[in-house]
């Protein structure tokens, strides 16, 4: 049995997409694609464990453990199979899902992934893992610094997903990202260049291109998804 209930809303018909969002986030990060992608598919968009109104439960904060939850909402919800859209840490939990359960994805969506934080520029970085050292200090007499610490965690400790391994995504990919995101760029197209026969796209913009430039994500995307 698993230890928490996702919240979720749901939109449209079709085959089902799912959109993962980022740290610290929740399904509201997508507003901007729900509604349009609902036009063509039956929309999924979830709280991640302990994000949003998903409780945090008692498993551990990892993202390993968010793909093993991402299976038992698909399944709960009798999905066989699904495109998978994520952003960020969402991205990084859609890959690990792809290799732990190839036969549950049909196309894969990597907005703004990395493998390990040598993906990530420094300047970003260095300032997540002083804040997660911090936190970490008061994590035992403060819930809402333990909380943070779980957070920035997810980016220090995580995900950790060897390059060599992305040889085994067996899903249709487009890898997509901003010309100035926070991942970077060479790592980007290390991703791309190593799943099999993977698109890649880049946006104009910073690493929260689905949100501040939804208009070229979205078509790029649902070029994608229908090519």
């Amino acid at each position: 049995m698993m230890d928490i209930t996702h919240f979720y809303i749901e939109k449209g018909q079709g085959d089902p997409l799912i959109l993962l969002h980022g740290n610290g986030e929740d399904h509201t990060y997508f507003d901007h694609q729900i509604e349009v992608f609902a036009q063509h598919y039956h929309v999924y968009a979830l709280d991640t464990r302990g994000h949003g109104q998903t409780p945090r439960g008692t498993r551990p904060f990892t993202i390993r453990q968010f793909a093993d939850d991402l299976l038992a909402f698909m399944d709960a919800r009798h999905i066989e199979r699904a495109h998978l859209l994520g952003f960020s840490d969402g991205g990084n939990i859609a890959i690990i899902f792809a290799l732990r359960y190839p036969e549950r994805v049909d196309r894969l969506i990597l907005d703004g992934a990395n493998l390990d934080t040598a993906g990530v520029k420094r300047r970003i970085q260095i300032p997540i893992e002083i804040g997660y050292r911090i936190a970490r200090l008061f994590a035992k007499r403060s819930t809402s610094a333990q909380q943070h610490a779980d957070l920035l965690g997810l980016m220090v400790n995580d995900p950790n997903i060897p390059v060599e391994s992305l040889a085994r995504i067996q899903a249709k990919t487009l890898v997509i990202a901003g010309t100035n995101d926070m991942i970077k760029g060479k790592h980007t197209r290390l991703i791309a260049a190593n799943i099999p026969d993977a698109q890649l796209v880049i946006i104009q913009g910073n690493h929260f291109i689905a949100n501040k430039q939804s208009e070229a994500f979205n078509h790029a995307v649902l070029h994608f998804l229908q090519a």
